[in-house]
């Protein structure tokens, strides 16, 4: 069902105002495991040898050889990795080769951490996913929606296993069916960012379809893209800013379009401070100046 002009008006504006600014910052210092007694080690000293940490490097008062269970890991405490968001910004632009090379160090660095709360390996390995389906590579989107599906067994296999396999559709495959295999992994039953890059996607494909020769139906479609990038930051925020970020520049390519120009500068303006230090935000910062 398309929303009205007025409700999405609304619904970004709504969107936009909440928003805070927002900056990654770098690491400074060592992402660590945090034990349940509140003594922890940095990840680099440590090894995963079946269901126990190993110490590999004398640190503080660990020593080498010293085994924990990994259950009394508590959690995982650090900066995010600076390579993540422009990785996920990477992906999100069309660029998933080149995602994956700043993607896949941090999976390999971050494994022993995986089925550690607060962890940055399942962002980094979920994304990673995301880029092998949208290059077509179904084995290692098999073989890396195992590792997930492993690290998170409450919830049986991984609903990112399922977005892979409706990414990896086949070009011969209708763009209703791919729409309706996108569409259905937006449910109020899913996590929030399973549920974004499946609306994202969709919005990619929806944008992507050719318009009709009736401006009517052709003004149909592109409300129907906008709806989808729209439901990324105001239906599922939670699922992650860069994914905000850039699915608010392309609903504000739609704004423009539509002579709707001040919602798209609030959406640029939000994608700019949501994304900054990844090539989204240097693309906002150019369609915000090219409006003036």
């Amino acid at each position: 069902m398309m929303l009205p002009s007025h409700t999405f008006r609304s619904a970004l504006l709504a969107c936009a105002a909440a928003t805070l600014p927002l900056s990654w910052a770098s690491a400074a210092e060592p992402i660590r495991i945090v034990f349940q007694n509140g003594r922890s080690v940095p990840i680099s000293s440590v090894a995963l040898q079946g269901d126990k940490l190993t110490i590999t490097a004398a640190f503080e008062s660990f020593t080498p050889g010293q085994s924990f269970p990994l259950a009394m890991a508590d959690h995982v405490f650090g900066e995010k990795p600076a390579e993540l968001n422009p990785g996920i910004a990477l992906l999100l632009m069309g660029k998933p080769a080149d995602a994956l090379k700043l993607l896949e160090p941090i999976v390999a660095a971050q494994r022993i951490t995986a089925k550690i709360p607060g962890n940055f390996w399942l962002d980094a390995a979920r994304a990673s996913l995301v880029a092998h389906a949208v290059n077509g590579n179904s084995a290692k989107c098999v073989e890396i929606g195992k590792e997930i599906s492993d690290a998170t067994p409450a919830q049986g296999i991984d609903p990112f296993v399922s977005l892979g396999k409706a990414l990896l559709l086949p070009a011969s495959t209708s763009a209703e069916d791919r729409q309706v295999a996108l569409g259905d992994l937006t449910t109020d039953n899913l996590p929030a960012d399973v549920c974004a890059y499946a609306a994202f996607y969709r919005g990619n494909l929806l944008s992507e379809l050719k318009r009709d020769p009736d401006p009517a139906k052709a003004l149909q479609q592109n409300a129907a893209a906008l709806e989808a990038y729209l439901m990324v930051p105001c239906i599922y925020p939670s699922g992650g800013m860069v994914l905000n970020s850039v699915a608010e520049l392309r609903a504000a390519e739609f704004l423009v379009t539509l002579d709707r120009r001040e919602e798209a500068v609030a959406l640029l303006n939000s994608s700019l401070r949501e994304a900054t230090g990844t090539l989204v935000a240097e693309e906002a910062r150019k369609r915000l100046e090219s409006l003036k």
